[in-house]
């Protein structure tokens, strides 16, 4: 659960409300897996952040989290949700190249489609630097180059083109657009 506020006033009282839910309901919270935070301005930070207790345990105060595999910082930057897109796709590539290095081209397009074009949290990325997008749109390229045993010189928009598959900028587009 995730509770959002502009002020620490109003994350006390969240909590209370949360408090006494759980109170109500015969449950118990566990303040050490509860992190708190701030989330900054473009040229502000907040010089001291006042206390925020559960339970009566003071709140670990963090620069980032990790909600539903989205990681969330401080400054609302996307790049290393961005990453950590990027190094699952390496994995699910890898795993897809050593299982199925024997099938027919065709098979592992649909292979292709159906474990390295969905990018969980891609549509909620919304500020990320260009370098952190490029690595992205580099690995699904090159995922795909392995993956059909493509030489690296290979033009990215032909091999796509000839194989009827949407490339980075159309999965993006698609998800944007969804």
């Amino acid at each position: 659960m995730v509770l959002l506020s502009p002020s620490i006033c109003g994350i006390r009282k969240l909590l209370a409300i949360y408090e006494g839910y759980a109170e109500q309901h015969g449950l118990r919270y566990n303040p050490k897996k509860s992190e708190l935070l701030v989330f900054t301005g473009k040229n502000k930070s907040p010089t001291r952040v006042p206390p925020v207790q559960l339970s009566g345990t003071l709140l670990q105060s963090v620069t980032e989290f990790k909600y539903l595999e989205h990681i969330v910082t401080e400054h609302l930057k996307d790049d290393k949700d961005m990453e950590r897109e990027r190094r699952a796709l390496a994995v699910r590539a890898n795993m897809l190249a050593r299982r199925f290095a024997g099938c027919s081209v065709p098979i592992k397009i649909t292979l292709f489609k159906a474990y390295c074009q969905t990018f969980y949290t891609s549509s909620l990325w919304a500020s990320c630097t260009r370098r952190a997008a490029h690595a992205l749109r580099v690995q699904y390229n090159n995922v795909f180059r392995a993956l059909l045993r493509l030489p690296y010189y290979c033009s990215a928009s032909g091999m796509f083109a000839d194989a009827h598959t949407d490339d980075y900028f159309a999965i993006m587009r698609k998800n944007v657009a969804s």
